[in-house]
């Protein structure tokens, strides 16, 4: 009976922005894909969706830091037989610190689930969504991606590919019926920052949003059409910052708030 309704795939679906997300997008119809790395948090979610609003979830608990879990997600959503009209990139990792005392096995799984994977799910997609001349995409950057970051140097870059990478497919795309949309938050409230170690960071002691507007904010404007997506008026200052300041004065900038304690 599900077979009628369109069709998402959420990444980082048991918590936070890929959550909400989810319940989003299933209260507008879409049967979910949710995959993440902790099978009972997604159960629970499925479980959820499926008697509090009626729509189909999947449980695909896959690790994105590897490539084999990309591979496997890929061939569970495969294993449907349906066609995907909706793609979240919300799965995302943080590391807070110097760069030389990060840690690099956690810094290289960022890079992986940040960047590696969101292409490569992406690409993976994307064709079949041009074939049938509609479908969504929505990957998750950050205002972050406006700028250089010390102390969180890689993930700053990862955010600033993704948004790269996803303006220039939302030209490639424009005429196909097929949208790339970049989402870029600032400070919200999702358990982020205590995993990405970033809690005291100075970047996260300011008013931070709730993560339900943000994902919300995230899904219209994505099922819209738009391009970028920047939810709250502080934030879109902030991505105005980068056209004023010079980059060495912004860089320094970025580093004594990101150092800076309570």
């Amino acid at each position: 009976m599900s077979q009628g309704r369109p069709l998402a795939v959420v990444t980082g679906a048991s918590a936070g922005l890929g959550l909400d997300m989810a319940r989003l997008l299933a209260r507008r119809g879409y049967d979910v894909v949710l995959a993440a790395r902790s099978v009972d948090r997604l159960e629970s979610v499925r479980d959820e969706i499926e008697s509090e609003i009626g729509t189909t979830a999947y449980v695909a608990a896959h690790d994105l830091s590897s490539e084999a879990g990309v591979d496997r997600l890929l061939q569970e959503v495969a294993s449907l037989d349906r066609p995907v009209d909706f793609l979240a990139n919300n799965a995302g990792l943080g590391v807070h610190g110097p760069y030389l005392e990060t840690d690099p096995a956690s810094e290289a799984a960022m890079i992986q689930v940040n960047v590696v994977s969101l292409v490569r799910l992406t690409r993976a997609l994307l064709p079949a969504m041009v074939d049938r001349g509609s479908g969504r995409v929505l990957q998750v950057a950050s205002t972050a991606g406006f700028m250089p970051g010390p102390v969180m140097a890689t993930y700053y870059a990862t955010k600033a590919f993704v948004l790269s990478y996803s303006d220039a497919l939302a030209e490639e795309l424009r005429g196909t019926g097929v949208t790339v949309t970049c989402l870029c938050p600032g400070p919200t409230r999702t358990g982020f920052q205590a995993r990405a170690g970033a809690q005291n960071a100075g970047s996260f002691k300011g008013a931070a949003m709730e993560s339900e507007p943000v994902a919300r904010a995230g899904i219209e404007g994505a099922l819209s059409g738009r391009r970028r997506v920047v939810p709250g008026v502080i934030n879109k200052l902030s991505t105005w910052a980068p056209r004023f300041l010079p980059r060495d004065v912004l860089t320094a900038l970025v580093g004594r708030i990101q150092r800076s304690r309570r």
